[in-house]
């Protein structure tokens, strides 16, 4: 399965490519595809870099409505018995992450 998530990811990522979220200084990335063992079902996780709230809900609303593209390419590309439907869900860890280091940073300015 790991396999199936890590192709699915880079398929989904380079679609991602192509598509205008309309941002005006963020980043759509996807952080990750889990897909259930049956292969029925898989959540792909998308990470947003300096997205605004409003635009996070664009992001999901584009993305909803791409879906079935994105699972055509999925099903041309990568041979698998059953071509999953896909959920999107955002993932914050990045953004987590970046508040952390940008913390550190403060940190480490403050001693010096």
């Amino acid at each position: 399965m790991p396999r199936v998530d890590e192709l699915m990811q880079r398929e989904i990522a380079e679609y991602l490519e192509r598509v205008e979220f309309g941002l005006s200084k963020g980043l759509v990335t996807v952080s990750s595809v889990k897909t259930a063992p049956d292969l029925r079902t898989a959540k792909v996780n998308i990470s947003t870099l300096n997205a605004s709230e409003n635009e996070k809900r664009k992001i999901l609303s584009i993305l909803e409505s791409e879906r079935f593209q994105i699972q055509n390419k999925i099903s041309r590309n990568i041979h698998i018995k059953y071509t999953p439907v896909l959920t999107f869900a955002l993932d914050d860890s990045f953004e987590k992450g970046d508040r952390v280091l940008a913390i550190i940073r403060e940190i480490e300015n403050e001693k010096n």
